[in-house]
């Protein structure tokens, strides 16, 4: 486990207080679903943190091959299975430069955004366990 956990706490409602390092962020879900709406549902952070990885990584291909990283936006979207578990089925990811590449380029910086971080880990998925009987106190 890593030394400084990811720490979330229920705010109010359907609302969590999400405590990363010195960071904090909010996740809730929209008022049509019963929530107000005040942050990203989880399963829209999910998807942002690929975003974000693969943003991350083409940012670093850019640089290091000495091309404008001004302009460079990811958009992403996503679909929920139809069947159990419920669960995201496909991601897509638009990788969008302000500079036009070649077609060697665009391999080359596929291979690096395919292989970030959380690319990986939906490849090669983790164990996860789930401890459960723990108490706070007020």
């Amino acid at each position: 486990m890593t030394d400084l956990p990811i720490t979330v706490t229920w705010s109010d409602g359907d609302r969590f207080d999400i405590r990363i390092r010195d960071h904090t962020l909010i996740v809730d879900q929209p008022a049509h679903d019963g929530g107000t709406d005040s942050g990203p549902t989880p399963t829209e952070m999910f998807v942002a943190s690929l975003a974000a990885c693969t943003a991350f990584y083409a940012g670093r291909f850019l640089r290091r091959h000495n091309l404008t990283v001004d302009g460079l936006r990811i958009e992403s979207g996503w679909t929920m299975s139809d069947d159990r578990p419920h669960r995201v089925e496909t991601i897509a990811i638009d990788v969008i430069t302000s500079t036009p590449l070649d077609g060697k380029q665009i391999d080359k910086l596929r291979a690096v955004v395919e292989r970030c971080t959380v690319q990986n880990t939906l490849n090669t998925p983790p164990r996860v366990s789930i401890k459960l009987g723990g108490t706070t106190s007020s």
